[in-house]
C-alpha cells in the first residue's frame, strides 16, 4: 500500500486539521509535498461538501449546506521537475470508501441553493443515503436497485497560472453581468469569506481568497469535470501551469451517472485514492492540448442490455424549437426516462436520483441534422431487481419501500 501523503479526520471540520487542504484555486497555494516522477502515494478526501451531509432520514443537510465551502481538496503535490507546458501523467491506481464510512449520499439541492440539471421540475431539497458493501450500493432510499460503482474523483486538476486565474475571472465575470440576480446563478465568483487556501495564512491568504476560483466549475486546468471512467487503472493526462504542477483532487464518487444530473449528482463519499505520478516534458505543445485528456478504466462495469431514451431539442414547457441544442436534446432525455421510470412506482425525484447515480451512458447521438440535436441516455436493465422492459400488459411490478429523505 502507498505511503498516505494526506490524512483526513471524519470527527473534525477540514479547517481544523494540522495539514489543511484547500477549497479554492489559486496559483500562490504552497504545495504539501513534492514527490519524484514515478512515485505512488495515497490521499484521503473529505467527501464534496466536508462532512455536512449525515447519513440520516432528513433532507435539512442538503438544504442548508453551505455551498460555498465545497469541495474540499486534498493537496496540492508538487511533482519535482515539471513547469508550465508539461503534461503531469497521473495514474489512478485503487480507490474507496475510507475505512469505517461505507456510505455515500446523493441529494438534490434546492433551486435557491444551486439547482441541478432538472432544477425547474424538481426545485425542492431531497437526499438518498447509500450502503456501500464491496463494489455494490444500495439504498432505503430508493427500493429495487443495485449497482456496481466506477468509484472516481469527481474533482481533478493543477493549480493555474496567474495569467489563466485572471482570464477565467474577466470571461465569468462578463456572463455573471449579464444576469446577475438568476436564480440559480451563471457563475460561482470569487468569495473570500469561507474560502479555506491550505498553507497560506495572513494578508497574502486573504488577498488571494478575493481572487481565488470556486471549485464548482472545470476550466482548462482541469477541476469539477465528474467524468466517471477516472476509475481504478485510468489515466490522466494534466496540463501543467505552475512549476511542479500543484496537483490537487477530492469530490470522490463510488457512482456516477454520466451528466452527475442532480447537480450533487453522484454517491458522494469520503475516501481514499493511490496515485501514481510522471512528466511529459513539453507535452501540452507536442499534443496540441490545452484541456485535460484521459484513458478510461479496463475495468469498468460491463452491462449486456440497456433501456435508451432519445431527446431532441424541444422544450418540454412551450414546444420551442431549438436549434441543435444538445442541452435541451438531453434534457428531454432524462426527462423521458423519469416519466418511464415512474410508471414502475417511482417518485420523479427517485428517478432523477436513479439517473444521476447509477452508471447510465449519456451520448449525443446526432449534432447535424437540422434543426434537432439528437441525445440519449442509457439506463442498465441489470441494475434493477425487476424487469423494467417494456411488455404488451405494461408495468408488471410497483416499487415499494421507503421514499427519499425530505426536508421537515
Amino acid at each position: 500500500m502507498p505511503r498516505t501523503a494526506f490524512e483526513v479526520d471524519l470527527t473534525r471540520a477540514p479547517e481544523e486539521l494540522a495539514v489543511k487542504g484547500h477549497n479554492r484555486w489559486h496559483p500562490d497555494i504552497p504545495m504539501v509535498e513534492t514527490f519524484k516522477a514515478g512515485d505512488s502515494f495515497r490521499v484521503e478526501c473529505y467527501d464534496c461538501v466536508g462532512g455536512q451531509v449525515a447519513n440520516d432520514d432528513c433532507a435539512n443537510d442538503i438544504r442548508d449546506a453551505d455551498l460555498t465551502r465545497s469541495h474540499y481538496l486534498s493537496g496540492p503535490f508538487g511533482v519535482d521537475g515539471a513547469e508550465p507546458g508539461d503534461l503531469l501523467v497521473v495514474d489512478i491506481l485503487d480507490i474507496g470508501p475510507l475505512p469505517g464510512s461505507a456510505w455515500g449520499f446523493n441529494g438534490i439541492f434546492a433551486k435557491e441553493n444551486g439547482g441541478g440539471f432538472l432544477t425547474e421540475h424538481f426545485p425542492e431539497a431531497r437526499k438518498s443515503c447509500w450502503d456501500l458493501r464491496g463494489i455494490h450500493a444500495s439504498s432505503r432510499h430508493i427500493p429495487g436497485v443495485r449497482y456496481p460503482g466506477i468509484a472516481h474523483p469527481g474533482l481533478i486538476g493543477c493549480l493555474p497560472s496567474r495569467a489563466l486565474l485572471d482570464e477565467a475571472n474577466r470571461r465569468e465575470a462578463e456572463l455573471l453581468a449579464t444576469d446577475p440576480s438568476r436564480v440559480p446563478p451563471l457563475v460561482t465568483p470569487p468569495y473570500a469569506e469561507t474560502a479555506l487556501m491550505g498553507q497560506m495564512t495572513g494578508p497574502a491568504a486573504e488577498a488571494a481568497a478575493r481572487e481565488a476560483w470556486r471549485t464548482v466549475s472545470p476550466r482548462e486546468h482541469g477541476g469539477n469535470c465528474d467524468i466517471k471512467n477516472l476509475s481504478r487503472g485510468a489515466r490522466v493526462y494534466l496540463p501543467v501551469y505552475v512549476k511542479d504542477g500543484g496537483l490537487s483532487l477530492g469530490d470522490l464518487h463510488f457512482s456516477q451517472g454520466d451528466g452527475e444530473i442532480t447537480f450533487c449528482g453522484a454517491i458522494e463519499m469520503a475516501g481514499y485514492i493511490d496515485l501514481g505520478v510522471d512528466v511529459i516534458k513539453d507535452g501540452m505543445a507536442k499534443y496540441g492540448v490545452i484541456n485535460p485528456f484521459f484513458q478510461s478504466s479496463p475495468i469498468d462495469p460491463q452491462f449486456s442490455d440497456y433501456l435508451v431514451f432519445q431527446g431532441i431539442s424541444v422544450d418540454e414547457h412551450s414546444g420551442e424549437q431549438y436549434y441543435l441544442d444538445t442541452q435541451v436534446a438531453y434534457r428531454r432525455a432524462c426527462l423521458n426516462a423519469i416519466e418511464y421510470l415512474k410508471k414502475f412506482g417511482y417518485s420523479g425525484e427517485q428517478a432523477y436520483m436513479i439517473l444521476s447515480t447509477a452508471p447510465v451512458e449519456g451520448r449525443i447521438g446526432s449534432i447535424v441534422d437540422i434543426p434537432n440535436a439528437c441525445a440519449t441516455v442509457a439506463v442498465p436493465t441489470e441494475i434493477f431487481d425487476f424487469d423494467v422492459r417494456p411488455t404488451a400488459e405494461g408495468p408488471t411490478r410497483q416499487v415499494s419501500g421507503a421514499g427519499l429523505a425530505k426536508t421537515r
